[in-house]
């Protein structure tokens, strides 16, 4: 867990570094559900997978392609409070209280980040407004992002 003291005087992140870190996020995502796809082309003779042609078995791929964001997000933040792109930009995600998230504040939080980027990114924006420079998925879940030191 994280020493509420340490990290309670960092200060919070900015949107162009949380837009960094999601793009960094964004290319790993993206390669992580191309070998999973990849994997499937054997199956349909290396066609796209359609409702037409396949039916169910296309819902339960869009479902597998979810599940990976999730777990993706989910297990950086609830083990290390930070994804691979959050770490290159020294961003840490953390509770209000500095603690790591549980697998219900990622879903909470992955909610938030939907409606924030679906309203064209306003969520995100928010921070430049906000007394505490927090976006909505901070505010609506309680936790915050900070950058961290150089030295850590």
């Amino acid at each position: 867990m994280t020493d509420l003291a340490s990290t309670a005087r960092l200060p919070s992140a900015g949107v162009l570094r949380r837009l960094g870190a999601m793009f960094y996020d964004l290319l790993l995502i993206i390669a992580l559900m191309m070998v999973v796809t990849s994997a499937f082309l054997p199956l349909t003779g290396g066609e796209a997978i359609s409702s037409e042609r396949y039916g169910a078995w296309e819902y339960a791929y869009q479902v597998l392609l979810l599940a990976i964001v999730i777990l993706f997000f989910g297990l950086f933040w609830t083990r290390r409070g930070q994804t691979l792109g959050m770490a290159a930009w020294r961003l840490k995600l953390e509770r209000e209280d500095g603690g790591l998230l549980s697998w219900a504040d990622v879903f909470k939080r992955l909610g938030a980040a939907t409606v924030s980027l679906t309203l064209v990114f306003a969520g995100y924006f928010w921070i430049w407004i906000d007394r505490d420079r927090l976006a909505w998925p901070d505010r609506w879940t309680r936790t915050r992002v900070v950058v961290l030191p150089k030295d850590r």
